[in-house]
């Protein structure tokens, strides 16, 4: 490929010019657009059952989809244990699973 050829190629991405390119062009991560989400019928938060590893009781507790999968502390609502909370998100923003796991 010569230098022509990847300017051509990169003048044919740009004569796109949607969102998606642009992100891709200049490293960009995927915005989160609550708008977007709702109209899909998605949601920026989710309300979720979570049985604690160490008393076995089960709580609900809210998890933020926007900053995507990530892995957070909680205590438990029953007996104030720590909870490391595996949080998985699929990258059209929806909850895929919530892993919680013992501290000790």
């Amino acid at each position: 490929m010569t230098v022509s050829d990847g300017a051509d190629a990169i003048a044919r991405r740009l004569a796109q010019f949607d969102d998606a390119t642009i992100d891709e062009l200049y490293g960009l991560e995927p915005v989160f657009e609550p708008d977007v989400a709702a109209a899909l019928g998605g949601s920026p938060t989710e309300v979720v059952v979570v049985t604690c590893p160490y008393c076995w009781e089960q709580y609900e507790t809210q998890v933020d989809l926007t900053g995507g999968s990530s892995t957070y502390v909680e205590d438990c609502q029953v007996c104030c244990q720590p909870i490391e909370l595996s949080l998985a998100v699929s990258d059209s923003g929806a909850l895929v699973t919530l892993l919680p796991n013992r501290m000790d």
